[in-house]
């Protein structure tokens, strides 16, 4: 009995030790030649190896969607978003989210969420009373809150550290913005906030004496400040320059580019929508253009008295004169920088730019001499500065001389800035905050 149960059971484990041998043989010889021997019927058939095939379906893909970048163009652009990638994983590697909520109290807080951090909001609907949406960079993670039910003392804090976006341009405004910061000291005063940045649309003439009580290096409670305008105050230490962006509050859009926006032949060398002031050099512009009929080559259209708002007509005119026209003519205002600039570079249209300084403090900072527009000059921006409109005439004829190839590159060479001007700008902004507001939490 014994004999023959050691029998059966010597029969069975060598009977299992067959099975895996066999099952052993087929993973690893059995499944390398049935790969092998399809390839090699795909290739007798002219079928395409699974990598190329991929790679075309890809293709196909990209093109039913369209990339405007073009294959001459993808290392460059694969190149930089893998620095960018590079660059925040540096600062996400090893450590632990680091939570900012941005409270929206002026129309830059769009630029800002939309088209430089390529956030979403929820709900879509612009008129909404309260808009909301979430964004990570590196290792933090950003919320923001925007719309009329955002008021001091009707929404729950539930976060340490803030970004406070408001509008200090004019009296009224400041008031408004004034209301803001007394109520950040008391969550201060009440330990519900450790840390607060700002970004300001500040005084077109630079005039931000205001928001100087509140500044921590003054002994206040605003550890940063990102300003818009070239103020004498900048010094990339706790003050930092910001862009005006486009003009979200008339509703500008986040544009795509397209395939004909690049590649389309355009009927106006230049354009100019805008409003003209008495003894201006917007005045001295509309003279220049008059000479030889030189704005019968361009799209102008001028009014005497500025309007806050546009309408629909008014905004679709103005996107389809910027996608038509090759140059867009940016006469400086109250201030060289304008909205233009901005709305000119979203459709790849290069904006001609009066580089002058206009009255007021802006421009005297002991830090840059290259006032105005430190910020864009500093980030090479492609675009044609000139001191007097009457440089104009000699601009349109070279350009005439162009021929659409040319121009093409010039597009893609003036949208790819403008994406990696505005990625720059958020990681920037994201290691600033985390530099001071970390390093403040240590000490």
């Amino acid at each position: 009995m014994r004999l023959t149960r050691k029998r059966l059971c010597s029969f069975l484990i060598a009977l299992y030790c067959l099975f895996s041998l066999y099952a052993a043989y087929h993973v690893f010889f059995g499944r390398r030649r049935r790969v092998s021997a399809a390839s090699l019927r795909s290739l007798r058939k002219g079928a395409t190896p699974v990598r190329e095939r991929r790679g075309r379906e890809q293709s196909t893909l990209g093109s039913e969607e369209w990339n405007p970048w073009e294959g001459d163009e993808k290392n460059e652009q694969q190149h930089r978003f893998k620095t960018t990638f590079q660059i925040l994983n540096k600062s996400t590697k090893g450590k632990t989210d680091f939570q900012v909520q941005i409270w929206g109290k002026a129309a830059i807080g769009l630029y800002l969420w939309e088209h430089i951090f390529e956030g979403l909001l929820e709900p879509t609907d612009v008129t909404a009373q309260w808009r909301e949406g979430n964004s990570i960079v590196g290792r933090t993670h950003y919320s923001f809150i925007t719309g009329p039910a955002v008021v001091p003392g009707y929404f729950s804090i539930d976060v340490n550290n803030v970004v406070l976006i408001l509008n200090g341009r004019e009296k009224r405004k400041v008031f408004y913005a004034t209301q803001w910061l007394l109520y950040a000291q008391n969550l201060f005063q009440t330990q519900k906030l450790q840390h607060l940045a700002v970004v300001l649309l500040g005084n077109e003439h630079c005039n931000n004496e205001w928001i100087n009580q509140f500044l921590k290096r003054n002994g206040g409670f605003v550890e940063l400040l990102f300003i818009i305008y070239d103020s004498p105050w900048i010094n990339d230490r706790d003050v930092f320059q910001w862009p005006l962006g486009v003009a979200t509050y008339r509703n500008f859009p986040v544009v795509e580019a397209s395939w004909s926006m690049l590649h389309n032949e355009r009927p106006y060398l230049c354009n100019f929508l805008g409003t003209v002031y008495e003894n201006s050099s917007r005045q001295a512009l509309m003279n220049i253009l008059k000479q030889d009929g030189i704005d019968k080559l361009c799209w102008v259209s001028v009014r005497e008295q500025w309007q806050p708002q546009e309408t629909n007509e008014s905004l679709k005119n103005y996107q389809e004169a910027l996608l038509q026209s090759d140059l867009t003519l940016c006469p400086v205002g109250v201030n060289t920088e304008c909205y233009r600039i901005y709305e000119a570079c979203s459709y790849g249209s290069i904006p001609v730019v009066e580089d002058v300084m206009t009255a007021g403090s802006c421009g005297n900072t002991s830090v840059y001499h290259n006032a105005p527009l430190h910020l864009l000059k500093s980030m090479d921006a492609p675009f044609i500065f000139i001191k007097n409109w009457k440089e104009l005439p000699a601009v349109l004829e070279k350009e005439k001389t162009l021929i659409l190839q040319e121009k093409i590159q010039r597009r893609k060479m003036l949208l790819h800035w403008y994406q990696r001007f505005k990625t720059e700008l958020k990681i920037r902004f994201t290691n600033v905050l985390e530099s001071s507001f970390l390093m403040n939490n240590k000490g």
